[in-house]
């Protein structure tokens, strides 16, 4: 009887630990479904109670993804939006192709290497060139202006610039450059203005939109707003980089503005979430992106939602676009003026419960992404077929 009772001991022990390791040893599958017809590959998000169930009763530091039928582990990303310590949302890059599925398996096992990139997003805020606040990913890099640069312009001292429109920086690395332009700047002013190998800053805004900027469009004029009075970073990267930026309130509507920016690895747009007050209802926000000396060609697609500029620079193709759901345009069009600064591409929408979200972006001939404006309509095109027909993630447990 001894014997029995030591035997069942032992096998209870044995099916104890099964079970824990089983839990410990939790896996479930994540299925990526592209319905378009060309290969995708873009940064997942698994969020809300999908993340809650996938991690419930495990480590969130211990999970990892792999490709299924593959060891090859993906680069991960959390973000905290409120930095409570609570990740929000979990980020991986799929690679879907056209028509398919791709699956991907979840593990929670703390003793794999995390996978890491070479190449990633980043954004910071530039005190040291006045207060700039710049963001970039591996094809693309932008910046815009703060409070420190506009008051030099209104005290008329040098380095100042007044604008709330959208600076490009013609990158043609994978690499990040925004530390070493800025160090290098320090050291010689007008670095970054010069193509010393990985690209650099031919771009003029002034008191246009830029590529993405915003205004209200009313009685024929374009009014802005000044240059940001705050930031807030949210995530760096290495998959997709988040801040928001705050405006003292603008125009005769009182608009108090936060302007939510992110940028994914192996994008050429930033998505650009706007959330504003007013003390009346605005009859528009408008975004746009400036024709400079109205030299290139504008073209307008309200259909697909899609806006464009090419223009050459220095010799060489650049393309500027601003994508959005068609449903939320109420007018397109090139606005030419004799004013400096004041010709641009304007896309006026309708205000939607104090909210909009569109996608604002660019490509460089020296970059090799594209060689003309025709490569440059093609990137439009598919922004907006993938804004109208996101990934569908499905997760499964595992049995």
């Amino acid at each position: 009887m001894r014997n029995y009772n030591l035997i069942f001991k032992s096998l209870s022990v044995f099916f104890l630990f099964s079970i824990l390791a089983n839990a410990q040893n939790k896996s479930a599958t994540i299925s990526v479904k592209n319905n378009l017809d060309f290969l995708r590959k873009e940064i997942v998000v698994v969020s809300g109670k999908q993340l809650s169930d996938l991690i419930k009763g495990n480590k969130a530091n211990d999970l990892r993804i792999k490709k299924e039928g593959t060891q090859q582990y993906v680069v991960l990303q959390w973000i905290d939006f409120d930095q409570d310590g609570v990740a929000y949302e979990l980020l991986f890059q799929a690679e879907v192709p056209a028509k398919a599925k791709a699956n991907y398996q979840v593990v929670f096992d703390g003793n794999i290497p995390l996978a890491e990139s070479r190449i990633a997003t980043y954004s910071r805020f530039v005190p040291e060139r006045t207060d700039d606040y710049a963001w970039e990913n591996d094809k693309v890099a932008f910046r815009t202006y703060g409070p420190d640069a506009q008051k030099r312009v209104e005290e008329k001292r040098p380095d100042g610039t007044l604008t709330s429109g959208i600076d490009l920086w013609l990158k043609r690395t994978d690499q990040s450059i925004i530390n070493k332009w800025y160090g290098e700047n320090l050291k010689k002013p007008g670095y970054y203005h010069i193509d010393h190998g990985e690209g650099y800053d031919p771009y003029h805004v002034g008191a246009s939109r830029g590529t993405g900027g915003i205004g209200i469009w009313e009685n024929n004029n374009l009014v802005v707003s000044k240059n940001f009075v705050g930031y807030k970073t949210i995530a760096v990267g290495p998959l997709r980089t988040v801040f928001e930026l705050s405006y003292a309130p603008w125009s005769s509507y009182e608009v108090k503005e936060i302007k939510r920016i992110s940028l994914d690895l192996g994008s050429n747009f930033s998505k650009i979430e706007i959330s504003y007050e007013a003390n009346q209802s605005l009859p528009n926000i408008t975004t746009g992106i400036t024709l400079h000396e109205n030299k290139g060609e504008a073209k307008i697609n309200k259909k697909a939602g899609w806006f464009r500029h090419g223009e050459t620079i220095d010799g060489l193709f650049l393309g500027e676009g601003i994508v959005m759901n068609p449903k939320l345009v109420k007018d397109a069009f090139a606005n030419v003026s004799k004013t400096k600064d004041q010709s641009n591409l304007l896309v006026v929408t309708h205000p939607k419960v104090n909210k909009l979200s569109y996608y604002a972006g660019f490509a460089w001939q020296k970059s090799g992404q594209v060689t003309n404006v025709a490569d440059w309509d093609t990137l439009l095109q598919k922004q907006a077929k993938m804004l109208a027909n996101p990934l569908k993630v499905t997760i499964k447990g595992d049995k």
